[in-house]
C-alpha cells in the first residue's frame, strides 16, 4: 500500500523513488531541552543537525512525517540568489545589503551540495538551469541580466539565450529567450529530507513524527509545548512550519506567511523525445510560474498549476497535462504516472519571514519558491545564532515583511483576488 500524506494531495514520484524512508516515534512523556523545533522540513531538520553537532539537546516535533510538507514535494530546483533579484534588492536596500543577501544565497547553494556529498546523500543533483521569457517584451531584461550579475555581484555563470538557443535547449519554440545558469540545477528533494533526518538523528537530535503541537505558551522564562501525548519544556523554540502554520498556535507567522497550493506531475520516461536534452531545470516569467525539469530516468517533472484555496482539483493530471501541451504539443497525450500537490509559503514582498514572535521563539518561513536552497541554510544560520558564533540571520530579520492585508477574515479572499488577476495577465 502506498503512503498518502494527510496534508497534501496525491502520491508523488518522490515517494515512489525515495527508497528507504525510516519512520520515527511519536513523542510521549514530559521532557526538557535546550531547543525545541516545531516542523520537520528542510529548515527544522537543518537546524537540528547543526544544533546537535554543537552539543545542544534538541527535540524536533513533526505533525505528520518528514517530507509531507513542501520540503518533500516541491519542484526540486535550487536556483540562484534570493526570490527578489539582487539588482532589485540594491534599489531598495543598497548595494552592501543586496550583496550580502546574494552571497548568503550562494553560500546556501554550496552548503547544500557539500552537505549531501559529505553525508553520502544521493540527491540526484543535475547541473543546469534556464529562466525563460514567455513574452517577447521581456527579452531585453533577460539579455541585460547576465552582465549585471557579473559586473555588480561577481556571478559569472550566466549567459543570455536568444530564441534559437532557447528553443534548441528546451525542445520547444514556446519561449522568446532567456538566461542559462551553469552553476545551479535541481535535486530529488525527498532524498535530501530523508538524508538530513538521518544525519540529525546520528548526531543526537531527538526526532519525532506524528506529534502535532496543540499549544505553545511562555512561562517563567521557558516555552511550554504540548502535544496529544506529552509536553516539552524548552529554553528556545524554532517554529519552522512555513505554509502549514496555525493561528491558534502562533498568530504572527500565520498572518505573514500565506499558503498557496501548487501541483506537479511526472510523466513516463520520454525516451528519444526532444525535450530538455541537457537535463536542465526551467522556470518561466509568468507570475504564476511554470517550472519543469528532466529526471535522471528521463521523465518530465512539470509543475505550475496553482490554487489559492484549500480545495484540491479533482484531477491534477488533467490540468498539468494541459500546461505541458502548451509548451510541448507532441506530449498532448503523454501518460502521467504520478501527480501531487502541496502548499508553498509566500509573503507579501516575496522575502523570507524571520522574526522572534514570542520570547525565545523564532519563526522562519515564507521562502516564496526558493526554499530548496534557502531553507536548509537558514536552519544552519539559526543554529549559528543560538550557539553564539554569529548572527547572519539578522539580514533576514531586517527585511520589511508586512502582514497580508485584510486581517483574519479577509486576507485570503484578497490574496485570491490579487493572484487570480495576475494569473489572468499572464494569459493576455
Amino acid at each position: 500500500m502506498t503512503y498518502q500524506s494527510p496534508i497534501s494531495p496525491g502520491y508523488s514520484w518522490y515517494e515512489a523513488t525515495v527508497g528507504e524512508r525510516p519512520e520515527y516515534p511519536v513523542f510521549k512523556g514530559d521532557r526538557s531541552c535546550d531547543v525545541a523545533i516545531i516542523g520537520g522540513g528542510f529548515t527544522g531538520l537543518g537546524a537540528a543537525v547543526h544544533l546537535a553537532k554543537a552539543g545542544l539537546r534538541v527535540i524536533l516535533l513533526e505533525a505528520h512525517r518528514f517530507g509531507d510538507g513542501a520540503s518533500g514535494r516541491n519542484g526540486g530546483q535550487l536556483n540562484t540568489g534570493q526570490r527578489t533579484h539582487a539588482e532589485d534588492h540594491e534599489k531598495t536596500l543598497g548595494f552592501e545589503r543586496a550583496k550580502a543577501l546574494f552571497d548568503i544565497a550562494e553560500e546556501a547553494k554550496h552548503h547544500l551540495l557539500s552537505f549531501a556529498k559529505d553525508n553520502n546523500i544521493d540527491i540526484e543533483y543535475q547541473k543546469g538551469h534556464m529562466s525563460v521569457a514567455h513574452k517577447k517584451r521581456l527579452v531585453k531584461d533577460y539579455e541585460a541580466y547576465p552582465a549585471t550579475m557579473a559586473e555588480r555581484f561577481g556571478y559569472k555563470h550566466l549567459h543570455f539565450m536568444d530564441a534559437a538557443e532557447t528553443a534548441e535547449r528546451l525542445g520547444s519554440s514556446r519561449y522568446f529567450g532567456g538566461s542559462y545558469d551553469s552553476e545551479t540545477g535541481h535535486i530529488h528533494p525527498l532524498k535530501l529530507v530523508v538524508g538530513t533526518a538521518r544525519v540529525a538523528a546520528a548526531n543526537g537530535a531527538e526526532l519525532y513524527e506524528n506529534s502535532n503541537v496543540t499549544e505553545m505558551r511562555h512561562e517563567a522564562g521557558k516555552t511550554i509545548i504540548k502535544t496529544a501525548m506529552g509536553q516539552v519544556t524548552a529554553d528556545r523554540v524554532l517554529l519552522a512550519v512555513n505554509a502549514y502554520g496555525s493561528e491558534k498556535l502562533e498568530p504572527q507567522s500565520a498572518s505573514h506567511v500565506m499558503p498557496i497550493r501548487s501541483f506537479i506531475g511526472a510523466t513516463v520516461p520520454l525516451g528519444d523525445v526532444d525535450v530538455l536534452r541537457g537535463g536542465e531545470s526551467v522556470d518561466d516569467s509568468r507570475f504564476v510560474v511554470r517550472y519543469f525539469r528532466k529526471s535522471q530516468d528521463g521523465r518530465l517533472i512539470f509543475g505550475g498549476r496553482e490554487a489559492y484555496t484549500a480545495d484540491n482539483p479533482d484531477d491534477i493530471s488533467k490540468h498539468i497535462r494541459k500546461q505541458i501541451e502548451e509548451i510541448y504539443p507532441a506530449l498532448k497525450d503523454v501518460e502521467i504516472t504520478q501527480s501531487w500537490g502541496g502548499s508553498v509559503g509566500i509573503t507579501v514582498p516575496r522575502e523570507p519571514f524571520v522574526r522572534d514572535v514570542m520570547p525565545g521563539v523564532t519563526a522562519i518561513g515564507g521562502y516564496c519558491g526558493h526554499g530548496v536552497m534557502l531553507s536548509n541554510f537558514t536552519g544552519k544560520l539559526y543554529a549559528e545564532a543560538v550557539t553564539g558564533n554569529r548572527d547572519r540571520l539578522q539580514y533576514f530579520r531586517d527585511l520589511k515583511v508586512q502582514a497580508f492585508p485584510g486581517g483574519r477574515q479577509f486576507r485570503k479572499p484578497l490574496l485570491t483576488a490579487a493572484l487570480t488577476w495576475f494569473a489572468m495577465l499572464d494569459k493576455l
